[in-house]
């Protein structure tokens, strides 16, 4: 398992090699050591989640305010197309977004750090999108931005087909500036 940096700052990408034969394949998904090399502290994960969306679907754009959560996401079956973008008011590359293709054949896998927004819309019939958390849940500190912001005027690959009714629901950065100040602020 490697680890790769990425433009934003602390934004990592976790690559692995499957094992292939006949029966398919196996692959390392996390690995402790690899992970306190990216600077990562393995023990600091506390929950597992897992997500299954259809086709089409989109999921975000989340962020947790107040210290925010770091997390781990892949997809392990079928493919998304993953964004991120950086929301922390002093960084260097505030407002920035990256996306990444997260396939379940590939099974790399990215470390989306506090204070960053995450997003992702379902590329195949179903893809399951699995998370590892470094904070329990707490859903007073949810931040939903909608995922057509005209500031961030990300490109979706296919049109949308569901979102929750949070997502659907959700401001622009237009109309968020008090919120966007509780990212990262101090408990």
């Amino acid at each position: 398992m490697d680890f790769s940096t990425t433009p934003i700052p602390g934004l990592l990408e976790f690559t692995t090699t499957p094992y292939r034969d006949d029966r398919g394949f196996f692959s390392r998904t996390f690995e402790a050591d690899t992970a306190r090399a990216a600077g990562l502290e393995p023990e600091a994960f506390v929950e597992d989640s897992l997500s299954r969306s259809l086709g089409g679907v989109v999921r975000g754009i989340h962020v947790r305010t107040g210290r925010g959560e770091g997390k781990l996401v892949r997809c392990s079956h079928g493919r998304v197309f993953d964004v991120v973008v950086d929301l922390r008011p002093t960084s260097p590359t505030y407002l920035t977004w990256l996306s990444f293709i997260l396939d379940g054949d590939v099974q790399n896998s990215i470390y989306v750090p506090p204070g960053c927004g995450h997003a992702f819309q379902a590329l195949t019939p179903l893809a399951d999108t699995s998370y590892r958390i470094d904070r329990r849940h707490d859903p007073s500190e949810n931040l939903t931005i909608c995922h057509d912001d005209p500031d961030l005027a990300i490109p979706w690959p296919l049109p949308v087909t569901v979102q929750s009714a949070g997502d659907r629901d959700a401001r622009t950065l237009a109309e968020l500036p008090q919120d966007l100040g509780r990212i990262l602020a101090a408990p």
